[in-house]
Order: structure tokens, then C-alpha cells, then sequence
């Protein structure tokens, strides 16, 4: 299973980008789908989550700024990201627990970031 990030950029301040995450190999079902970032020089955080049945939950600083969403029949997951602010600046993840059979387990899955630049 291998999932793509893509859609990063720079752009400035109160601009918008729209980030997909396409996941491909051998897959039956996506259950969980996220969104994590890391700005420079800290540590991951999570951005925001969606079940398959489309229950979201994002993180407080966002300030119903961004939205996740995903569509199941083509196995992509998006981040649909508003009125940026220079504290949105890092590396991006899209992040997937994937089930290749029916009865196996999920697979936590990671997609390599993509870079997501805001100057003010």
C-alpha cells in the first residue's frame, strides 16, 4: 500500500490550497483517514481525522479554517485548507488505516509529505 501526498505550495497569507492523498497497492477498504503536519523544528501534530462513515474531527488551533473529507471510490483523501496563516508552514501527512482483506488487520499507513509554505 502506498499513499501519495500531494497539492503542497506556497502561497501567502489568507490564500488556500487544496492537499489529495491517493492511496494505491492492494487495498479492500480504507477505514480512518488523517491529516498531520510538522512545522519547523517541532514535532508532528495531528490535523484532523475522518472515519470511513465521514465523522470528522479536526484540531482546536484550526479554527474551522480546514476541511477533510475523502472520496472512498477512488481511495483519495483531501485537506481543503483556508485563511492560511504563516503558522501553517511545515510538512504535510496523509495518514490511512487500510485493510487489504476482509478479515486482516489494518495497516497504519504513511504517505511522504508535501510541503506546505505560508508567507505573511
Amino acid at each position: 500500500v502506498q499513499l501519495q501526498a500531494s497539492g503542497g505550495g506556497s502561497v501567502q497569507a489568507g490564500g488556500s490550497l487544496r492537499l489529495s492523498c491517493a492511496a494505491s497497492g492492494s487495498i479492500f477498504r480504507i477505514d480512518r483517514m488523517a491529516w498531520y503536519r510538522q512545522p519547523p523544528g517541532n514535532q508532528r501534530e495531528l490535523v484532523a481525522t475522518i472515519t470511513r462513515g465521514g465523522s470528522t474531527n479536526y484540531a482546536d488551533f484550526l479554527e474551522g479554517r480546514f476541511t477533510i473529507s475523502r472520496d472512498d471510490a477512488r481511495n483519495v483523501g483531501f485537506l481543503q485548507m483556508n485563511s492560511l496563516k504563516p503558522e501553517d508552514t511545515g510538512v504535510y501527512y496523509c495518514n490511512a488505516d487500510v485493510k487489504q482483506r476482509v478479515y486482516g488487520p489494518s495497516l497504519d499507513s504513511w504517505g511522504k509529505g508535501t510541503q506546505v509554505t505560508v508567507s505573511s
